[in-house]
């Protein structure tokens, strides 16, 4: 790999973020999501697990640089 994981985490994220927020806007706008409860559940699990998703990356990363000193 020539760049760092990071760099391409952050890249990944930065071109799949706004495809979310489209998803998102698609979902909010057809009319699925009746009520205030809905749309409070919605972006309950939406908005963390986006941030979640993200900062698992982080974690992955993590884990895989300390198996690889472990290694050496």
């Amino acid at each position: 790999m020539n760049q760092s994981f990071t760099k391409l985490w952050n890249i990944t994220f930065l071109v799949v973020g706004p495809l979310w927020a489209l998803f998102v806007w698609m979902v909010w706008t057809s009319g699925q999501l009746k009520t205030p409860q809905h749309e409070i559940m919605f972006f309950s699990v939406v908005v963390p697990g986006f941030i979640l998703i993200y900062l698992s990356g982080f974690l992955i990363a993590k884990r895989h640089a300390k198996k690889q000193r472990s290694i050496s």
